[in-house]
């Protein structure tokens, strides 16, 4: 599938790139952000988050794996953080089958820790440092993510 790479110089460029991924995002998506600690992961989902219309507090869902947001249109969004998970297996008590069925987003930091427990990924965005700012590479990984970053690049 295509990739587009983009050079973020700072904070503000993150967020920039997470309110175009949320004004062209499909109806349903899968979304796999990968990079070491510190590499704008979270950045990139609240700043995707607040652009779909989630207001208040947007935790990190570091300790409690995941968190849930109600979207416009009675949608509902899944922020996952699996780096405290240590096996796949450990997600059962998750309630991940149910989640499928009621999150149309999925942002999952980590989710090589989740291996096929998890749903499969239609865009995988992969954050690394690069110089001040950072590097975003996105990649398409089914029709509907070829689709979505088409029109992210034509943003």
């Amino acid at each position: 599938m295509n990739a587009l790479e983009r050079f973020l110089p700072d904070a503000e460029a993150t967020a920039a790139l997470g309110a175009t991924l949320a004004r062209h995002r499909p109806a349903r998506a899968v979304v796999h952000l990968e990079g070491d600690l510190g590499a704008g992961k979270s950045t990139l989902a609240r700043a995707l988050l607040r652009a779909l219309g989630v207001t208040g507090t947007i935790r990190s869902p570091t300790y409690t794996l995941v968190e849930r947001y109600p979207l416009e249109g009675g949608d509902e969004a899944a922020h996952l953080d699996l780096y405290r998970i240590g096996d796949a297996g450990e997600l059962d008590f998750l309630g991940l089958d149910e989640l499928a069925g009621q999150a149309g987003l999925w942002l999952v930091e980590w989710p090589e820790r989740g291996a096929a427990a998890l749903p499969a990924p239609d865009l995988a965005v992969a954050l690394r440092l690069h110089g001040d700012g950072r590097m975003a590479r996105l990649a398409a990984l089914s029709p509907a993510g070829a689709d979505w970053l088409a029109r992210v690049e034509g943003a």
